[in-house]
């Protein structure tokens, strides 16, 4: 029963990683932002392999799945770190995100909650010929904030599937040594009457 309520709950949290993920991953890709679609793909491949051994008891994927969240996790504390601009970070920068094959924008900074997107011309001698100059206001929520919550979402996820992985991980290892089929039933095993391999043969007197 805990093994089966603990698997039902681990399938539960990868499908809503799967179902966070691709909703970020939409987002990554309307921004352009190549690394973070690069991780989002990974990880939704590892999420499904991690659901499928789950589903099917097979340990090895669900300690693979485990393994990849501690890197996952690691991967979103990068992110909200990149937004707040901790250290020596800045989330203007367009090699970290970007690999600087584009203008690093998040998708948020315009299609925000609330925000006013205003062209501003003519753009400015210094802005580049193929990027529009816009002004934006009224933004009920600063773009860089939801980019921390999305990622702050995919920790909690993935700390609760880390926990549960490793639960479940522990429950099936002790079921497969409660059951041990080459040698478990030895001891109930029939044994029939044994016959001698050589028999000793009296001779008769008349």
């Amino acid at each position: 029963m805990g093994c089966c309520s603990g698997r039902c709950t681990l399938a539960f949290i990868c499908g809503m990683q799967l179902v966070s993920v691709l909703e970020r991953q939409v987002i990554d890709f309307l921004g352009y932002q190549w690394a973070p679609i690069l991780t989002n793909f990974f990880h939704i491949i590892i999420v499904i392999l991690g659901l499928f051994g789950t589903i099917q008891f097979r340990p090895r994927y669900v300690t693979g799945y485990a393994a990849w969240l501690v890197v996952w996790m690691t991967w979103n504390v990068f992110i909200i770190c990149f937004y707040l601009e901790v250290g020596d970070l800045s989330r203007n920068s367009d090699l970290v995100l970007t690999f600087n094959l584009s203008m690093h924008r998040s998708w948020w900074m315009e299609n925000g909650p609330g925000c006013r997107v205003t062209p501003i011309s003519p753009p400015p001698s210094w802005a580049p010929a193929d990027h529009r100059y816009i002004s934006i206001s009224d933004c009920l929520m600063d773009f860089q904030f939801i980019e921390v919550a999305h990622s702050s979402l995919q920790i909690l996820l993935a700390l609760a599937g880390f926990i549960y992985a490793c639960y479940v991980v522990k429950l099936i290892s002790e079921e497969e040594d409660s059951f041990d089929f080459i040698g478990g039933f030895d001891s109930y095993g029939y044994q029939g009457p044994q016959k001698t391999s050589h028999l000793q043969l009296q001779p008769m007197y008349m």
